[in-house]
Parts: structure tokens; C-alpha cells; sequence
């Protein structure tokens, strides 16, 4: 396995590079698809719902077609995004599957990131898989993977994509496909609700709802299943929440200590931050998570003009303007006076 360093700044050959990365070229995609069979379908490391709807959804198109699908990921599906998987599709990489039945599939196709370093131990696969290689994504920041790229940085959300690819394969949209691409789209806009939602996400989820999707069982089954000990690690990260540049500026951190003392799941720890976007004034919010093997994984989120993927780029991370993600080595102390210059910089 190479050091997170190497995988980021390594570089393949790809086999063909897309017509233009905004403009995804879906025909050369329903080429690779009418002519392989077996498919491998992968995301990134603590997968969020528009990486595991994705995958689900795409799984459902390409099994309509008569083909053999095998979702694998490096990490296990977090407990509280199960309810997504009722056929158990999601496999986990070395647990349920192994690394000969991947490499034998005709296809890989990525979905949801365009990093090494978020695909963990799948990145391993990616290296050494034979066939063709695919990476579908809407992030602005990318490593070359070696693979033919279809990406739209103006997508909400991978799921949108997915029902693209639907589309240029003549697939009807069944419930399953529906339901795994609603929840991926109304996940990363925020429950339609970030600046980034435009009218045609809302036509698609429209679309979406009509074809079997149900956002009331859906919106309970994301958001009012909490469990207290997620309610307790909430409240001790709300607790520390920290105001600056006269309110506009918002941070805080949890620790390895606040998830053994909560028994929370690391996973508990998504979406906090954007709870904290919800005081008056904020314009800007940090938080960072301390990472079992060390270092802290850091998000960045902007309701203003300050570019979120900018500033996680000087720490090696990426994703959006208003959203995005690193990982940072050191201290608390350390890290967290990194990354806050970088906030603060950034908001002058």
C-alpha cells in the first residue's frame, strides 16, 4: 500500500480521456457498457449517501441490462445508511469480497471522487484492475487515475449523473433505482436546500418521486433516527463551537476521547458541521475530526464567496466551493492553527 503522498500525486495513463470533463460523453459510456459484462462499481472511504446511492443506482441500471454487478468499497457502509441496502448489494473489500474477484470483472467504475486518497485500499485495485477503468464524478479537484473520466463539477450530485447515464442506456427508472438516486441527490444539495440547487435538480427529483421515490420515508430514515449516543457527541462538539471575525467565522473539533466516551460511531460525526452554519452571522464553518490512526480529517463549508475547495487544496484535500474536505497530520493544537490561518486568510 502506498503512503497517502504517493497515491495523491500519482499519475497513470489514461485509455481515453473524456470529450470535454463538463460535458460527460455518455455515448463512449454506453459503448463500454453494451460491450462488457461484469462491472465493479466503487466509491470513496466513509462513504456518504451520494456515494452509496450512487452505487446503488448505477448497480440497478446496469443489472436491467442483463449485467453482473459487484459493489465493493474499502470501508463498511455506516450503520445509520444500512436502510439504503436492503438487498445487501455493498460489499466491503477483504470481508465479503476479495481482491482476485475484483480484478476479474471487466469494468471499474469510480464513483463520487477522483482522489487516491480517498479510495483506500480499493486504490490498490484500481492500480492493478486490467480492464477498463471509469471514474463518474461532480468534484472540481481530481488526481489523474488512469482512468476515462465523465465528470460535471456543475452536478449537484454523482446520483444526477447516474440518471444521465440512465437515460443515454434507455433504462426506465424503477423504485430501486429511484429511491437509491433521491436519496444521493437530496443528501448533497442539502435537502434541495444549498445555493448550488438549480430548477432542473428539483425537475429531476420531480422525476425521481414519480418513478418510486419516497422522500417522507426517506427524509425519517436520514434524519429522525438519531441515536443518543450521536446526540451526545453533538452536544459535546456544539459545546465547543468557537465564534470570530465577528461572527462570521464558526469552529470547533471532536476527538478520539468524545467518541469513546459517547460510544458514538465516527460516522456519528457527519453533518455536524453544517449544524453550525445555522448561528446567525456565520458565513464560514470548520470543524476537525480526530482519525483513529492519527490526524484529523477536516471540512470546510461557505455561504459566502470564500472557495471551500481552495483552502482544503493547500492540505491536499478538494471538493467543493461551498463544501469540502482534507486531512490534516499533527496536534490539535497544530492542525487546528493550520487550518484556521488558511480560514482566515482565505475570509480577508
Amino acid at each position: 500500500m502506498k503512503t497517502e503522498q504517493e497515491a495523491t500525486s500519482e499519475a497513470g495513463k489514461p485509455r481515453c480521456a473524456a470529450a470535454a470533463p463538463d460535458r460527460p460523453d455518455w455515448s463512449r459510456f454506453e459503448q463500454i457498457v453494451r460491450s462488457n459484462e461484469r462491472f465493479l462499481i466503487t466509491s470513496h472511504v466513509r462513504p456518504d449517501c451520494d456515494a452509496l446511492g450512487s452505487e446503488l443506482a448505477m448497480a440497478g441500471v446496469l443489472e436491467s441490462l442483463g449485467k453482473e454487478v459487484l459493489i465493493v468499497n474499502a470501508q463498511a457502509t455506516p450503520s445509520h445508511y444500512r436502510f439504503l441496502d436492503p438487498q445487501r448489494k455493498l460489499r466491503e473489500l477483504g470481508r465479503d469480497v476479495s481482491v482476485d474477484r475484483c480484478l476479474a470483472c471487466d469494468v471499474l467504475i469510480v464513483l463520487d471522487t477522483t482522489a487516491w486518497a480517498q479510495l483506500g485500499a480499493m486504490g490498490d485495485v484500481l492500480r492493478a484492475f486490467p480492464g477498463v477503468k471509469v471514474v463518474i464524478d461532480h468534484h472540481l479537484s481530481e488526481d489523474d487515475l488512469g482512468a476515462e473520466l465523465l465528470k460535471n463539477t456543475e452536478a449537484d450530485a454523482t446520483g444526477r449523473l447516474v440518471i444521465e447515464a440512465a437515460d443515454r442506456l434507455g433504462v426506465e427508472l424503477t423504485p430501486e433505482i429511484a429511491r437509491a438516486a433521491f436519496a444521493a441527490v437530496a443528501t448533497d444539495t442539502g435537502w434541495f436546500r444549498f445555493a448550488s440547487t438549480k430548477g432542473a435538480t428539483l425537475r429531476l427529483a420531480a422525476r425521481l418521486l414519480d418513478a418510486g421515490a419516497r422522500p417522507a420515508e426517506l427524509y425519517k430514515d436520514l434524519y429522525e433516527r438519531e441515536t443518543l449516543a450521536r446526540l451526545n457527541l453533538i452536544g459535546r462538539t456544539m459545546a465547543r463551537a468557537t465564534a470570530e471575525q465577528g461572527g462570521r467565522l464558526i469552529y470547533t473539533h471532536i476527538e478520539r476521547a468524545d467518541f469513546e466516551a459517547t460510544g458514538a460511531d465516527p460516522s456519528d460525526s457527519e453533518d455536524i458541521i453544517n449544524m453550525t452554519l445555522g448561528v446567525a452571522g456565520t458565513e464560514v464553518a470548520v470543524i476537525l475530526v480526530e482519525q483513529k490512526t492519527g490526524g484529523f480529517k477536516v471540512s470546510f463549508r461557505s455561504r459566502c464567496d470564500l472557495d471551500c475547495a481552495e483552502v482544503a487544496r493547500q492540505f491536499g484535500g478538494g471538493g467543493h466551493r461551498q463544501a469540502a474536505g482534507a486531512f490534516v497530520e499533527g496536534t490539535l493544537e497544530e492542525a487546528g492553527a493550520r487550518v484556521l490561518d488558511a480560514a482566515r486568510a482565505a475570509m480577508r
